[in-house]
């Protein structure tokens, strides 16, 4: 196996944020992932599950400045296959990749996905979703394998959609039992469509993120979850009712109240809050983990400060 050492993580980051890792190595089956485990520097897991970290597309992550001190395993897992009304996919293959299979074979069901970034297996990890759809309605079953004791359990788990236990960005495999888990493969439920009226819809969704996102600067997408109008008190629930949308359910955008709390344009050195779509915090001219940080923390307490709201983080940290 080639673990390699002091690995920038950075170049594997959207954000072009990270330090190095202690040790790195890219995976493409899950034998080649039980064989890492067989053979990876004691010194760099010590059988602990915090030594071990899974770096997928780059997105929606936050990397220290000080980098892992552990082994980071790159998912590559690719491959795409039909079988019979369902599609199995690699947990390392793109959004993007899965996007164009499911245009090329015909196939609806993800067209909300349009322009989504990272892998499959991120995706349903965090239970990624836009525009009223999420990950987990094309969920079939999900195939992972426990990571424990500086070995890999060699019996393969299946979970059906019920049992990954999904929830608002969220599933069980992001804050659950199985966040000490690789996921190896997603077998999707998709139907059979018209081909141009697939194309065209994945692409109306791609060209509404370039206009209202900030895609010149490196992100890794919406910061925070938005906001559960039935979490709120009476009052506030009609303040923000001209606001509400759909995602799947009833919210309140959290870039409409990050917007209404002047926080367009903030900095902090390298890092900015979008004033396109203040709920992306971007890089825009070498920023650094502390940057991010310091902005998450100023929109949270300035939103709890001005509206008794806690503003949940989407984005996961390295380490945790």
């Amino acid at each position: 196996m080639n673990f390699q050492k002091n690995i920038l993580l950075k170049n594997y980051s959207n954000y072009k944020i990270g330090g190095p890792a202690k040790y790195f190595i890219e995976v493409t089956s899950a034998e080649e992932l039980k064989e890492v485990f067989r053979q990876a520097p004691f010194d760099a897991v010590q059988g602990k599950q915090d030594k071990i970290a899974i770096l997928g597309g780059g997105t929606n992550i936050l990397i220290s400045d000080q980098g892992f001190d552990g082994l980071v395993i790159h998912n590559k897992i690719g491959g795409i296959e039909r079988s019979e009304d369902n599609v199995i996919a690699g947990s390392g293959v793109l959004i993007k990749e899965l996007l164009d299979f499911c245009i090329e074979n015909s196939l609806s069901g993800l067209e909300w996905a349009g322009g989504l970034p990272g892998t499959l297996g991120g995706a349903v990890r965090g239970n990624a979703g836009a525009f009223k759809g999420e990950t987990k309605d094309n969920i079939v079953e999900v195939k992972s394998l426990g990571l424990k004791n500086n070995s890999a359990m060699q019996n393969e788990k299946i979970r059906n959609k019920k049992e990954c236990k999904f929830s608002y960005r969220d599933s069980i495999f992001k804050s659950g039992e199985a966040s000490v888990e690789f996921i190896i493969s997603v077998t999707l439920n998709l139907r059979p469509g018209d081909k141009e009226e697939i194309r065209k819809s994945i692409q109306q969704k791609i060209d509404y993120r370039n206009l209202k996102h900030p895609m010149n600067y490196p992100n890794i997408g919406s910061i925070f979850k938005n906001i559960p109008l039935d979490s709120l008190q009476k009052q506030l629930q009609e303040k923000f009712l001209p606001y509400v949308k759909t995602d799947p359910f009833l919210v309140v955008p959290t870039t409409k109240l990050l917007a209404l709390s002047g926080l367009k344009g903030r900095r902090c050195k390298g890092a900015m809050i979008s004033d396109k779509h203040p709920n992306f915090i971007v890089n825009v001219d070498s920023a650094s983990e502390k940057d991010i940080r310091a902005l998450i923390k100023i929109a949270k307490e300035t939103i709890r400060k001005r509206y008794g709201i806690p503003l949940e983080e989407e984005i996961i940290y390295l380490p945790r």
